[in-house]
């Protein structure tokens, strides 16, 4: 330098800094004195004082003032640093936002302070100790029953947090079990909302709660179906009794109509149904709701998902949404194969569809040309379990799909299947090759009805295929 340094810029001291220093939250750059403020503001809010007024001011008691709406929106993005997090749970800021959320009409405000208490949830003490406090709880899930979207979307948001914590989950599905009116809550939001991540975020709920508590779905699934299913609801004056599977059909089918690949949670809650009788039977016994479901699916699988001018590598990120689908179609077939709806013109594009999906597997699976792997065994091997764990499930649901199918084809079903390509040559040995060696019996009754439709064919995939044991 060819100067003196230049004098310090006119400002805090020494003293001054240090001060300044102790206001920070943690190894923030966040005041603390700026914070007290901001929740002093919202305590003036929820005060005996303005809280006690008249219907004049009921209306403006549903408004946010501008200033403190930009106030504590900077609280909620500062609540997912986890110093300002703790500093909020010390100064007791979820009892400031338990009064609000009991006291205030005002829906912005109730929305921001569930999204406040949601990003505190996202740390495991914090969450423990929201989850302990019963009057806290009690109040969160009073916010089910709000008619306002946003703050639905924050506290399903919340919940999906505490439930997805080991800790406390079962504290909540408990609370949720004592509360009846949520499981009417949840179904009216699933069967009349036409925000999508509100559907999203609450199918996510739904599922979790089912994938911990079976007990839980089962009172779910039965409740609303005291009377008989197959018989439609008498309308009355009285409130609606929501039947757990139209509503969750409803809600698959707004999220369909907005994006088809967030149709997954949907997707795995009805497939968790299938794991028990009682929710096969809320699926299938009433005729229309299992016509929707099926449609629905079947659909799925024959124009939406894993097309033939989709890139095999699509499967990927398919692969659990078609794991479910298939699933759930399979249960359906299986156990109500007389109904109307499972007509036997359905067998051949489902036969497509599955063949299909397999192809794609065999394709992920193959090794690059100009692989230098060695050629031993161990390489060799397709084993699916080795590649992807979820593969390997969605072929497994795939091939009993498929045997059950193949057992159903009649000689007229498969002259037209032939006739019309889906059981060509190809197909039929890449179905073959999935089947074998675990449903010889039905591949074998294939190749028999085959043989009367077309004996080429049949003699063909018997050379292809040398261990089937198939009486001539």
């Amino acid at each position: 330098m060819d100067r003196n340094p230049s004098p310090p810029p006119p400002g805090r001291d020494k003293e001054e800094e240090e001060v300044a220093g102790g206001d920070c939250i943690g190894s923030t750059v966040y005041s603390k004195h700026w914070l007290f403020g901001v929740l002093s503001g919202l305590i003036q809010i929820v005060s005996p004082e303005n809280t006690k007024s008249s219907s004049d001011d009921e209306e403006q008691q549903m408004e946010l003032d501008e200033e403190m709406e930009n106030e504590i929106c900077k609280v909620w993005d500062m609540s997912m640093d986890e110093d300002v997090a703790l500093f909020l749970q010390e100064f007791n800021a979820p009892d400031i936002f338990m009064g609000v959320l009991a006291k205030s009409k005002c829906p912005r405000l109730r929305e921001i302070c569930v999204g406040i208490l949601g990003n505190m949830a996202c740390f495991q003490e914090i969450c423990v100790s929201i989850s302990s406090d019963e009057n806290l709880g009690q109040v969160l899930l009073h916010c089910l029953y709000d008619s306002d979207p946003p703050t639905l979307l924050e506290t399903s948001r919340l919940l999906l947090t505490c439930l997805s914590q080991a800790e406390v989950a079962s504290v909540w599905v408990e609370r949720i079990r004592e509360h009846p009116a949520i499981y009417d809550s949840i179904c009216f939001i699933m069967s009349s909302s036409t925000n999508v991540d509100l559907l999203v975020k609450v199918g996510e709920v739904v599922d979790k709660l089912f994938d911990l508590d079976e007990k839980l779905m089962l009172e779910w699934v039965r409740n609303g179906a005291s009377q008989p299913l197959d018989q439609p609801q008498e309308e009355s004056e009285e409130q609606p009794v929501f039947r757990l599977v139209p509503c969750i059909l409803e809600a698959a089918k707004q999220v369909r109509s907005e994006n088809p690949e967030w149709l997954d949670v949907y997707m795995h809650i009805l497939q968790l149904l299938t794991t028990v009788d009682d929710g096969i039977q809320a699926i299938v016994h009433c005729p229309d709701t299992g016509k929707d479901v099926w449609n629905l699916l079947f659909d799925l699988v024959c124009h939406e998902f894993c097309q033939s001018d989709d890139p095999p590598i699509i499967l990927q990120e398919q692969k659990t949404v078609l794991a479910s689908v298939f699933s759930v179609l399979s249960a359906i077939y299986a156990s109500q194969t007389e109904q109307e709806y499972l007509k036997i013109e359905k067998d051949l594009p489902l036969i497509d569809s599955l063949i299909r999906v397999l192809q794609n597997m065999e394709q992920c699976q193959k090794k690059p040309e100009n692989s230098v792997e060695s050629n031993t065994d161990e390489t060799k091997k397709t084993d699916l379990t080795q590649d992807d764990f979820h593969l390997k499930i969605l072929k497994d649901i795939l091939c009993e799909f498929l045997s059950n199918i193949f057992q159903a084809l009649t000689k007229e079903t498969v002259v037209q299947g032939v006739k019309e390509g889906q059981l060509s040559k190809q197909k039929c040995s890449s179905a073959f090759q999935n089947l074998l060696p675990f449903y010889s019996p039905v591949v074998e009754d294939f190749i028999t009805i085959l043989r009367e439709v077309d004996k080429a064919l049949a003699d063909d995939l018997e050379k292809s295929f040398p261990g089937l044991k198939v009486q001539t």
